[in-house]
């Protein structure tokens, strides 16, 4: 075992010595990084699409209903293979049922 030097300074004495990270530090510091990335993840959401601006979730899903509704009913009525044609008339936008037959 080597001797010990006397006459140290107290800075003298720790400068070469490392601490060992205990667990509970590795965990809050993966805590850290993880809060970190969420918050850059969030920052970074994609922005809405611009065809569904101004469109609210209730609308979405009222709008999503009635779809359903009418494509329930064409399947009752025997219609299997159809389009959606989409117009526009000053404020007034209408969605008729194609058949694909035609097309």
């Amino acid at each position: 075992m080597p001797k010990i030097p006397r006459g140290l300074t107290d800075k003298d004495m720790v400068k070469n010595y490392v601490e060992e990270e205990t667990i509970e530090q590795q965990l809050l510091s993966a805590a850290k990084k993880a809060e970190k990335l969420r918050a850059l993840e969030a920052a970074e959401a994609p922005p809405a699409p611009l065809a569904k601006a101004g469109f609210t979730p209730e609308l979405t899903d009222k709008l999503g209903r009635e779809l359903l509704a009418l494509r329930i009913e064409l399947s009752n009525a025997g219609v299997k293979s159809y389009n959606f044609k989409i117009k526009r008339d000053g404020e007034k936008i209408t969605l008729t049922v194609t058949d694909k037959k035609l097309y």
